[in-house]
């Protein structure tokens, strides 16, 4: 990072209407965050959690002496609500187009994002409940100049809309329908069912049934999935623009086996199936602004896999999760064959300081232009910074934004708590391309792959979290990637990424 690059940033990006905010945001965080620091000095136990604030059925509404907290979280025996507000600054350097000279394209990326959620739990009976949640994101524009210096407020969304029942038929099963959010594992492959407008949702429209097998500590889900590009298919958002949160209109179903029947073991294993449908529409003629047409895919595509993790040692000090994936079907017409794995080690030291260091490969396979099949992993309901914000963006010159595919990654970290509140995390990847897919297609932003090379690069983070309340909670994220021989020598120019981000919990 040159001077010029730290006068840019520090000088030319700090608009005045950006500062405004930032301290109108610190200023409400202050707030917060004061009156949280004085209630636990007084002794009250302030919750973040909605399901942590239950208050008995005889006190929801008659007992006066209850604070607002305990009243917003509980109003009735019958209901539950919470929030959060989310608050982030970003700023990026060549985030897509790891070149400082792209045609076209501005180089620096610097907005803030605004969040907002409010949710409730509404009881019908013990066993029956309806959730819903809105959120609302805006973003304020400063750069890249195509977005135009201005607020984009965006649109409210139904974040959440499902009906929960358990002991469903009478049986240890447990069915959610509707809106939902869905992780699996540790969502290698089932996250997020809205990747295109980043971090705002995650939710699938789904129907859902997990059987709790008690007796062998052992779950069963089984998964029906509904995903629709547009994000007013069929639950209207107030002040809806047309945002497309997904690539294509996507059906899938997922068998989901969990056994913890074993000491210091966990096993999972699984099958899921994803159909993708283009949108019918041209990339020239969407009104939103991302233009899902272009990364639209015919696919049908059946995933087999599993994974076994947990610990060893005298003290459990070891700790490790490895998963294998293989994939079959077709895609864009193509005979599919691919697989992935992700392998995880972590050690712990166990001490005051909770030392960590951890390492990580994995691999997911790359298409082979040379054939007639396609050999791309492909990432299914993955597609989310899983370990890097930075290289996600990068990916939108191979195929999308957090679509992950032929990749070899070996990485390394260590984390550590300097004080009871503060986590300090460092990373280090080196990433390599499977193949050279994108050789003979240079992108439209000037964007060149070289002919043989395969080494992506090098890839730094550091994170700072800090737990400043139960309720008030920040991080500090940088990073920084320098290019390989992967990309052509005119296409090497580091690549950052910062973020600083706020949460407050209600």
């Amino acid at each position: 990072m040159n001077r010029k690059f730290v006068y840019n940033f520090m000088e030319k990006d700090m608009k005045k209407g950006v500062y405004i905010e930032i301290i109108a945001i610190l200023v409400v965080v202050g707030l917060f965050a004061t009156a949280s620091f004085a209630a636990e000095e007084t002794g009250k136990d302030v919750q973040p959690r909605v399901e942590q604030t239950i208050s008995p059925a005889s006190t929801a509404v008659h007992d006066h002496s209850r604070n607002f907290g305990d009243w917003f979280h509980n109003p009735a025996s019958w209901l539950e609500m919470g929030a959060d507000v989310r608050f982030r600054w970003v700023y990026g350097w060549n985030l897509d187009t790891i070149n400082d000279d792209a045609r076209g394209r501005s180089s620096k990326w610097h907005f803030l994002r605004n969040r907002f959620r409010w949710w409730t739990k509404t009881k019908v009976t013990e066993d029956v409940s309806f959730n819903h949640r809105w959120t609302w994101e805006f973003r304020s524009w400063d750069d890249p100049y195509r977005k135009g210096k201005e607020v984009d407020w965006d649109e409210i969304v139904w974040d959440h809309f499902n009906l929960k029942v358990k002991n469903f038929g009478g049986m240890p099963v447990t069915m959610v329908a509707g809106r939902q959010d869905i992780i699996l594992g540790k969502g290698w492959l089932v996250l997020d069912g809205s990747p295109l407008d980043g971090s705002r949702t995650i939710s699938m429209d789904a129907l859902r049934f997990t059987y709790d097998m008690e007796d062998r500590d052992t779950t069963v889900d089984l998964i029906y999935v509904q995903n629709y590009a547009a994000s007013n298919k069929w639950l209207k958002p107030i002040g809806s623009n047309d945002r497309h949160i997904t690539e294509q209109d996507e059906t899938g179903a997922i068998i989901y086996i969990t056994d913890k029947s074993r000491e210091n073991m966990q096993l999972e294993g699984y099958f899921i199936y994803k159909n993708d449908n283009p949108i019918n529409q041209p990339a020239n003629d969407f009104p939103n602004p991302w233009p899902s047409a272009v990364w639209s895919k015919k696919s049908e595509i059946y995933t087999f896999g599993g994974a076994i993790s947990g610990s060893f040692g005298q003290n459990k000090n070891w700790k490790y999760r490895n998963e294998l994936a293989v994939q079959t079907g077709d895609k864009q017409k193509q005979d599919l064959h691919a697989w992935g794995t992700r392998n995880d080690i972590e050690y712990h030291f166990n001490n005051e300081k909770k030392h960590v260091l951890h390492g990580t490969l994995e691999y997911l396979s790359g298409d082979d232009p040379e054939t007639k099949t396609d050999e791309a992993f492909d990432p299914l309901w993955g597609e989310w910074p899983q370990w890097s914000d930075l290289y996600v963006y990068c990916y939108n010159l191979e195929t999308m934004i957090g679509e992950t595919t032929n990749l070899f990654r070996l990485g390394g970290g260590h984390s550590f708590y300097p004080t009871e509140k503060v986590q300090m995390c460092t990373d280090y990847h080196l990433l390599w391309a499977d193949e050279n897919t994108k050789k003979d297609a240079p992108h439209r932003s000037g964007l060149t792959w070289s002919d043989s090379g395969k080494f992506r690069g090098q890839l730094a983070t550091w994170m700072l979290k800090y737990q400043i309340t139960k309720q008030l909670k920040g991080h500090l994220l940088l990073e920084m990637f320098l290019p390989g021989n992967y990309y052509e020598d005119s296409s090497r120019d580091h690549v950052f990424f910062s973020r600083f981000n706020l949460e407050y919990t209600f």
